[in-house]
């Protein structure tokens, strides 16, 4: 069977299911199945594939028509243009996250020597994407989950930056001393009642800790704000990820605990994603 061929039945049957990216997963499917990359499945549409890949396509189609995620069946998933590991206690890295790497890199000058900690690390997307733009940046990714921490070291060094990166077991901020420039967290922010009625892709396959942020969502944000304030430097500043309707709760957390000069920042869809806020108020400078 040709390559294109088998890219289009699979794709088929994923817009049968109506799947939104059908096109997407079909192909990597197929370059994995194959052990392609996906732009050599493209161009080698016309490409025979053998009977045993044609087979293995189809049983990772099964498990994406199961309702697994692309990222879980295949183990890994792309982030900020890096390729990053999943494990069984990491959260798939989503995009809109990448406007959290954003706001610190633009509010960092490329010259500057920092230090930051990634708290709630997963895979250490975060962390990782930072220290891979920044040479003079030394991360400290923190998580509760062992599992998850060995998930994160391991990224960090098929990216080569293991050697600017501590992996710390911890509850949020609590092991951390003195001395952050940031602390940077993408936590659980869901609230409880409503992640039962997430779409399965979410629900059955990520990590129900590093969804769960409790009755209200905030739970998290009231752990790591209130913990923030002793590790960082006069200077230094907080950066959150929110969901799109949390801005105004999670500012007035910030507030409460003397962070100023609150920033909302959208992402590429519109909605408030990101929170960035001094430590210190202003006549303390």
């Amino acid at each position: 069977m040709k390559i294109g061929a088998l890219v289009r039945e699979i794709r088929g049957r994923f817009r049968d299911k109506g799947l939104e990216t059908a096109d997407l997963d079909a192909r990597l499917l197929v370059a994995a199945a194959l052990d392609l990359d996906v732009s050599t499945v493209i161009l080698g549409a016309d490409d025979e594939a053998s009977e045993g890949a044609c087979g293995k396509a189809r049983a990772l189609c099964e498990k994406r028509l199961s309702g697994m995620p692309v990222g879980r069946i295949l183990g890994h998933r792309e982030f900020w243009g890096l390729d990053f590991r999943l494990n069984s206690e990491t959260l798939e890295p989503r995009p809109d996250t990448e406007t959290l790497v954003e706001a610190v890199l633009e509010r960092t000058p490329v010259e500057t020597r920092f230090r930051f900690a990634d708290i709630g690390t997963g895979t250490g997307a975060i962390a990782v994407a930072l220290l891979a733009e920044r040479t003079n940046g030394l991360g400290v990714a923190v998580d509760i989950s062992e599992v998850a921490l060995q998930c994160a070291a391991g990224n960090a060094a098929r990216a080569g930056v293991a050697g600017r990166l501590l992996c710390v077991r911890g509850d949020y901020c609590a092991a951390l001393g003195r001395g952050f420039d940031w602390i940077i967290s993408n936590p659980p922010y869901i609230a409880s009642a409503v992640v039962e009625g997430l779409g399965a892709e979410v629900r059955d396959h990520d990590p129900r800790r590093a969804l769960d942020g409790g009755i209200d969502g905030l739970d998290a944000y009231r752990s790591i704000i209130a913990q923030a304030r002793s590790c960082l430097n006069v200077n230094g500043r907080i950066a959150l990820e929110i969901g799109f309707d949390q801005a105004d709760a999670v500012a007035a957390l910030l507030g409460d605990y003397g962070f100023f000069a609150i920033e909302i920042i959208q992402d590429l869809g519109g909605n408030d994603r990101v929170l960035v806020a001094r430590r210190y108020k202003k006549q303390a400078f």
